[in-house]
């Protein structure tokens, strides 16, 4: 065991298959997490990353590998403590808020056992640290998407659990309000020490959210980093086409030698009437604060460079098929041989 406060080594996690044998869903995956980070699993359904988190609660047994919470061996092939006594706490999907309690009565759910005024302290405390201070009296129908959610994480931290389980926290919430409570749940987060790990599949979530990513694909972390690591630095193809926008251009379209691919992302490129590079204007979008231009290089690929404004004055004139030269950025690329 290491002294991370999270510690997940070489679990293989699986369900018997229809036909015999076994079905593998996690496969080999390892990854730790320190006192107070938030790490995410990313990735499509379907890529594990929910079994993963299943296995750390204590809902799934694991067939190789062992996780560890707090320098304590909680599941190992033939070992599988019960999820109470992991010291793990889960805010699911759903919020599983019961609806005939109100916020104050769900924080204390999990407080059964302690002295009513200790319980009640630490309910006050809990729901003041997630903002709804005055809002203990209300029930789950009274309260917006999001303050139900704070109430689902005020009840998940209000036992005091050494890590927290997060299973895409924002998927009952639109798009704007999600945006809206990434950064404050971060914050949240952070304010109460907790140590995090959460999934999600919305890569704009894992970058707001999370210290580092994991990303996944067919039961395997492929890189476990920085989202500013994954952006700039992908590991493999897979992650630097997972991760963001970009397009894989061979090398040899770039005039950068023959062999291996290179990630253009859209601000790698220029226009530059004194540029080495030729392309074929397609397309001159607005979007929001600026606007995308779509380009096909002489090699054939197509790729994308987000403008600014002053950057489209030339540019809006021409039709599609006109010529245009571009420049690529130094320090830019990245390359896969």
């Amino acid at each position: 065991m290491t002294d991370a406060l999270l510690e997940i080594a070489g679990i293989r996690v699986g369900y018997p298959a229809p036909g015999g044998g076994t079905q593998v869903v996690v496969d080999d995956l390892s990854l730790t997490l320190a006192a107070g980070e938030i790490g995410c699993l990313l990735g499509a359904s379907g890529c594990g990353k929910t079994t993963v988190l299943r296995a750390v609660a204590g809902f799934e047994p694991v067939l190789d590998g062992h996780i560890g919470v707090q320098g304590r061996r909680v599941a190992a092939a033939g070992l599988s403590l019960p999820p109470e006594k992991r010291s793990v706490g889960m805010m699911f999907q759903d919020y599983a808020l019961f609806p005939h309690m109100d916020a104050a009565a769900n924080v204390a759910f999990g407080l059964r056992g302690r002295p009513r005024e200790a319980r009640r302290a630490r309910v006050a405390e809990m729901l003041a640290l997630v903002g709804l201070a005055d809002r203990g009296g209300a029930y789950p129908h009274e309260l917006s998407g999001g303050q139900q959610q704070r109430v689902a994480l005020a009840r998940a931290l209000a036992p005091g659990p050494a890590l927290l389980l997060l299973d895409e926290p924002f998927s009952n919430l639109d798009t704007d309000t999600r945006q809206q409570l990434a950064a404050e749940l971060r914050d949240l987060l952070k304010a109460s020490g907790a140590t995090v790990l959460m999934v999600t599949h919305d890569q704009s979530e894992a970058f707001a959210m999370a210290d580092r990513i994991g990303v996944m694909d067919r039961g395997r972390i492929l890189q476990w980093d920085s989202a500013e690591a994954l952006y700039r630095r992908p590991a493999d193809r897979f992650v630097a086409g997972f991760i963001g926008r970009g397009a894989l251009v061979p090398a040899a379209a770039l005039g950068l030698g023959p062999g291996g691919d290179v990630l253009l992302r859209p601000h790698a490129l220029r226009p530059d009437p004194q540029g080495p590079l030729q392309a074929e204007l397609l397309a001159l979008t607005f979007r929001g604060p600026g606007h995308v231009l779509t380009l096909r290089l002489a090699g054939g690929p197509l790729v994308e460079i987000d403008l600014d404004d002053p950057d489209t004055a030339t540019l809006a004139a021409q039709p599609p098929g006109s010529p245009v030269r571009l420049r690529l950025l130094d320090g830019a690329l990245v390359r896969f041989d």
